[in-house]
């Protein structure tokens, strides 16, 4: 259509309606080109259909040229063009149009005005200037202050979400849905159980309570409250819960320890034909590593490849630390270097993963590298490295890395830092710079003295081990794993009459040892056994297969190490509750079930192996020809053809 014969403006108008309408923007655009004359109207048309459907930096563009053609944009076009700024996150664009508007003299009392404005400064960050132009709009409407409670909570600043909120109470404004989907958010991260309560009340009263937005929110709210059991009961409720409520479900589960029901709620939602998105599949991901499955691991990591979520960076972080924490470091590796761009999160969860697999000198590469490449470490970068140090006994770099992070960083160390170096420093038999290191921290916690205090039992310094005890005791007279910790080195000893004392002493406490025990999974059901206890339903197969294996590897040169059993037993009673420890209960049975990745064995431990176990698992893995996966308290040990990763230091 020539510019000559173009119809009138109001019919020109109509048309680029029709084209926007219809989702042809580009005819609409070509035909708006064409217009000889343009009234505000058609520049304020278009410039809403490029927000709407996404091209934001297209309705700035055409804003500047409105600008230029010296069209004077009036209350509809700010209120649109707040929004594009706020899209693209141009905060020098968006506070020149402001001034533009206190140039052209548009009221900023003008409900879309004013929430656009105060929209666009929460989304920037910029709550104060948000603030103020809220307390210059005469009437404040639920729009211009639902914006302002979502701008506050999304920064973090939850106690002002629910002034704001009080405020729209105490006014007599309506709160509307899109506040009540976000306020709940603001009472949850400040753990504000009873501010909550009163809002899920009002949120009833007002007729919200079943917007699905809203009963999103409350999951959220209860679960991050710790009541997740409220959070269920909303979930319950909301029989068109949509993919954002399960999710917030989901995740509460996780966060609140119930992974094992997270996993069965995410089986339900996929039959449901939910597709699940990067946050549903990072916390399912997450409950595989705290749970150690690693069968459903991988076949959630099936799905993250279906989907297409495989390069998220929360999703990548959680794939390389649920391979991390079921000992596949090999593929924990191959999902970090598969990610397009590495940040701090990714970087720590990989660098986690060689801590946890005795990998420290891969750890230390990794940090020199991130250091190298301008990459930002944060605390748990340098909790990390030093934890793959220590795992490793690599004193060097570990000593290199701590006075980096005292001299250099930004960080001051915490206690966790100051335990690593301790751990490494202690293990390395440097108990009195472990010691004098300790003294260096204003206030030592219990961690620390206990670190401590295992390095003592390591190398059997019984003198020192009572004087840190001491200091345990002044900050934790309760703490049942100190009382074990000192039992055990008097039994190494041979101090048999304080071993005594100690156990009357956790009686008058009414402390419990911990009982050790391993547990292994087969075919997606996890088998756990303890210490001496044969009553597995194949346990006849289970000593049979002990009693085999025990005949194979003492041909070999294994001799049990009764150093390693902590009562006072004969000889012969000793090495038979050597026998029968839970780890090599968990192996046995893993070799009879015939496990269908047939190279390898991975069994988990609650406590830290002891060295006769360790020992016999080395042997085992030579005549099985199996490499066998053993997660403790500490660490992974990786034991193939008679060696083990942690090079016999842990």
């Amino acid at each position: 259509m020539h510019k000559s014969g173009f119809p009138h403006l109001s019919l020109g108008n109509k048309l680029i309606q029709a084209y926007i309408k219809c989702g042809d923007i580009e005819g609409a655009r070509n035909l708006f080109d064409e217009m000889p004359q343009r009234h505000i109207v058609t520049w304020n048309s278009m410039i809403s259909a490029y927000v709407r459907h996404g091209l934001s930096g297209e309705a700035i563009r055409l804003f500047e040229r409105m600008c230029l053609e010296s069209v004077f944009a009036d209350e509809f076009t700010f209120s649109i063009v707040f929004k594009a700024f706020s899209d693209m996150g141009r905060v020098y664009g968006g506070r020149k149009a402001h001034g533009l508007l206190v140039v052209l003299g548009v009221e900023v009392s003008n409900a879309f005005v004013g929430s656009g404005l105060v929209d666009m400064y929460a989304k920037f960050g910029r709550l104060r200037d948000a603030r103020l132009v809220s307390d210059c709009v005469v009437e404040k409407d639920v729009v211009l202050l639902t914006a302002l409670i979502v701008g506050y909570t999304q920064h973090g600043e939850n106690c002002k979400a629910l002034e704001v909120f009080r405020d729209v109470v105490a006014v007599g404004i309506k709160a509307n849905d899109f506040t009540f989907s976000s306020i709940p958010i603001a009472c949850g991260d400040l753990g504000d159980r009873r501010s909550g309560m009163q809002i899920h009340g009002l949120m009833v009263k007002s007729g919200y309570g079943d917007v699905v937005a809203c009963k999103t929110s409350l999951v959220t709210m209860y679960s991050k409250c710790g009541l997740i059991d409220d959070s269920l009961k909303v979930f319950e409720r909301c029989p068109d819960a949509n993919l954002v409520t399960w999710t917030a479900l989901i995740t509460g589960l996780v966060q609140n320890g119930r992974e094992e029901s997270s996993l069965l709620m995410f089986k339900q939602m996929v039959s449901k034909s939910l597709n699940p998105n990067a946050f549903t599949l990072s916390s399912v991901l997450r409950a595989c590593s705290v749970l150690t499955m690693y069968e459903q691991g991988q076949q959630i990591h099936c799905i993250v490849l279906k989907t297409g979520l495989h390069r998220e960076r929360y999703v990548g972080a959680a794939l390389i630390d649920m391979y991390g924490k079921s000992g596949s470091i090999g593929m924990a590796r191959i999902v970090f270097e598969s990610l397009d761009k590495c940040d701090v999160v990714l970087i720590n969860s990989m660098i986690n993963s060689y801590a946890q697999s005795g990998y420290g000198q891969e750890a230390v590469e990794l940090f020199d590298h991130m250091r190298k490449s301008g990459i930002e470490q944060n605390a748990v970068t340098f909790l990390s490295v030093l934890s793959a140090c220590s795992n490793a006994g690599l004193l060097e770099e570990g000593s290199r890395i701590f006075s980096s992070l005292q001299r250099d960083s930004k960080l001051d160390p915490s206690t966790d830092h100051y335990a690593c170096m301790v751990d490494l420093l202690g293990r390395a038999g440097r108990l009195k710079e472990a010691e004098n290191l300790i003294k260096q921290v204003e206030e030592p916690d219990v961690v620390l003295w206990r670190t401590l205090l295992s390095a003592c039992r390591i190398h059997g310094k019984v003198e020192m081990a009572r004087r840190v005890m001491t200091r345990v005791l002044e900050l934790d007279k309760k703490n049942d794993g100190t009382h074990v910790l000192l039992s055990n080195i008097y039994a190494s000893a041979g101090e048999w009459n304080e071993v005594s004392n100690m156990k009357i002493a956790m009686k008058n406490l009414k402390l419990k040892k911990s009982p050790g025990m391993s547990w292994i999974e087969v075919d997606r059901e996890v088998h756990t056994f303890m210490a001496g206890d044969l009553s597995h339903p194949r346990a006849t197969e289970i000593n049979e297969e002990l009693k085999r294996l025990r005949e194979k590897i003492e041909t070999l040169g294994y001799v049990p190490d009764v150093r390693f059993v902590l009562q006072d037993l004969n000889e012969e009673q000793k090495k038979r509750s050597l026998y029968y420890h839970s780890e090599k209960i968990a192996i046995a049975f893993g070799l009879l079930s015939n496990i269908r990745n047939s190279t390898f064995i991975r069994i988990f431990k609650n406590l830290r192996v002891c060295g006769d176990c360790h020992n016999w698992i080395k042997f085992v893995s030579k005549v099985s020809q199996r490499e066998i996966i053993a997660r403790d308290a500490k660490r992974f040990h990786h034991f193939r053809d008679g060696m083990c990763s942690c090079g016999d230091h842990w």
